[in-house]
């Protein structure tokens, strides 16, 4: 058994005219032992941008918290919300430093950009980047 299906999850995402989707499960286990039914695996950025976070539940809650801690210096220094497209970056750097000791955790980014266009990106554990 893969580490990133040691806690189960599963996430899907999908773009519209003008929209997106994000969806998961919300079951936290420990490999077939059912341990919570309430875990959060999708998190709010700001109001156009949504993460979620699927593999090592541990690594998923420490991974967000450095991400909240990103967006908001980026807020205080550049006084805007980042895009879409920068927030990917930054995670995709941020998976990067910790690729010899990585964090499992596989991340599908959503959001709205400019005008209005919408976004999706996944990644792997080590930041590599699948924009769609």
């Amino acid at each position: 058994m893969s580490i990133f299906e040691y806690n189960g999850s599963s996430l899907v995402a999908m773009v519209g005219k003008n929209c997106f989707a994000i969806a998961s499960d919300r079951r936290l286990g420990v490999q077939l032992q059912t341990i919570a039914t309430d875990f959060q695996r999708i998190s709010k950025i700001h109001d156009k941008l949504y993460i979620g976070l699927a593999g090592l539940a541990t690594d998923a809650q420490t991974l967000y918290q450095r991400l909240v801690f990103r967006h908001k210096l980026y807020q205080l220094r550049e006084e805007r919300n980042m895009k879409p497209e920068t927030f990917a970056s930054v995670v995709s750097a941020l998976l990067y430093e910790k690729r010899f000791g990585p964090y499992f955790c596989q991340p599908v980014i959503a959001g709205l950009g400019d005008d209005d266009k919408p976004f999706i990106c996944t990644m792997d554990s080590i930041g590599a980047n699948i924009r769609l």
